[in-house]
Formats: C-alpha cells, structure tokens, sequence
C-alpha cells in the first residue's frame, strides 16, 4: 500500500465521475467510489476491476452524515488518502426563476454542491495534514463565473466551491496539500446529454456555440482532474481551471428573440 495512491472519488460511478474514477484507477490508484447508484457503483467497479485496477465501494448520499462516515472509515482502514475528488453537484432540483424557487429547493441544492464538500474535506483533511502530503480537487462549474438566469442558486453555492478553494489552498499549502478544482461545462454526461442541450436547436453549429466545435465527452474532465491531482501539478494550488472548449471566454446569455426565456445555444432564426 505504501507505494500506491489512494483516491476517493464522490459521484464517482458515471459520467464525469465515472471517468475520473477510471482513470485514477488506470493510473495505478486504489479508488474508493462513492456513489448514491449502488448499481452503478458496482458495474462501474467491475469495470476496474476487469481493466486490473483496485476499488472499494461506499453505497450511499455524500450528503448525509452516515456516508462521510463510512467513506472516513474506508480511508482509515486503508492508511492513507492521496487524494480527495469531490466531483458530486447538480443543478437539480430546479425552478423556472429564482422567484418561483423554494427554501426547500435551496437547502437540497446546498447539499448537492457545496456542504458536502465541507463535510467530507473535513472528515479527510486530518489525515493529508499528518502525512504532510495530499491532492484535493473540487468540482465547480462554469456557471459560477457567468450568469445563469435559471439557476442563480446553483451558480451561487458553486461559486462557494471556488472560494472554498482557494482559500483552503492558502490555509494548508505548508502542510503539503494543494487543493484545486475543475469548472466544466457541456459535458456529454447521463445527467445531460447532448440531446438534452440541443433541445431542438440545429445540430451542426457547435461551433457558434462552443469555441472547439464539440461537446465535452466525460474523459475530457477526467484527464485535467488526473493532471491537478498529479505531481505534474505540484505547484498549482488554488485555482478552478475551466474544462469547457472555451465557452467562458466566448460565452453570453440572451432573451430569446420571442421573449420565451434565455437561451445561449445557437440556431437559425
């Protein structure tokens, strides 16, 4: 075990998890995936375990307290932890405005993307201090550094994942941790597919849309996750790299011309 890294991954059976988890795993890490999907987990684990890889399962919500637990005594058991991915968000559950939107909404979307990166970082950092060593890498969004008129709240705590970030960085870079993240957007994921993001808008002008002309496929994030987590970044602390094909750069959101919403997608008029 000394010579192998040990990784956990939240959210980490599909999409972009699903890739960071297998590539973690192909790079030679023991992953603990984590995963409300307990199927999923497991074909996502039988997977690895196929290609030669080696990973423990933790079944369960990262949000709820009793799946911090199980995932802290999984890394305990083990010795060591190398590197932490806390990968789960959503922009779900989701209202038509923010004035149509919920406390109660407000609360699980709190939960889905920023407390429990809180809980989990906490129950996790004791242990990268006392090696003097470890890798956290967070997963923001691109919304947190644009405005999204639907989704003020997601874009509001995934904004807290990035200053999370960077002052975490600040906090325990001396003690040998360096803590990242990733914003990605137009990932071609089971959450969003690229059916669900066209909606009905022209295929073939993806490059209006997107500086790189296509949608980002899961291993597209996966591989700058393995990179933050890597030696190869081993003076890059603080700082959310966006993984989106330029769309920050280009990026701008419209009323629709018929006044039915906003829409950043292109489409012949």
């Amino acid at each position: 075990m000394a010579d192998r890294r040990v990784s956990v991954v939240t959210g980490g059976a599909l999409g972009i998890g699903g890739a960071i988890s297998r590539r973690l795993a192909a790079a030679g890490d023991l992953v603990v995936l984590n995963d409300i999907d307990a199927e999923a987990a497991a074909r996502t684990a039988a997977a690895i375990t196929a290609d030669g890889g080696e990973v423990r399962t933790v079944a369960g919500d990262v949000v709820e307290d009793a799946t911090v637990t199980e995932i802290a005594e999984s890394v305990r058991a083990l010795g060591r932890i190398d590197v932490l991915v806390n990968n789960v968000g959503d922009f779900r559950p989701a209202a038509k405005s923010f004035q149509d939107s919920t406390p109660e909404q407000w609360q699980r979307l709190y939960e889905l993307n920023l407390l429990h990166v809180f809980k989990l970082t906490h129950a996790l950092l004791p242990t990268m201090i006392e090696q003097g060593s470890g890798s956290v890498v967070n997963n923001s969004t691109v919304e947190a550094f644009r405005g999204i008129p639907q989704h003020p709240v997601y874009s509001a705590f995934n904004a807290g994942v990035s200053a999370f970030t960077r002052s975490l960085a600040v906090a325990v870079g001396r003690h040998g941790v360096r803590v990242n993240a990733i914003a990605p957007d137009l990932a071609n994921t089971e959450q969003t597919p690229v059916a669900w993001m066209r909606r009905g808008y022209d295929e073939g002008l993806e490059h209006t849309w997107v500086p790189l002309a296509r949608f980002g496929e899961p291993d597209d994030y996966a591989a700058v996750v393995a990179f933050l987590a890597s030696d190869d970044a081993r003076f890059v602390t603080g700082h959310t790299i966006p993984v989106d094909g330029g769309t920050l750069a280009a990026s701008g959101w419209f009323v629709r011309a018929d006044d039915q919403g906003w829409t950043n997608r292109p489409h012949r008029a």
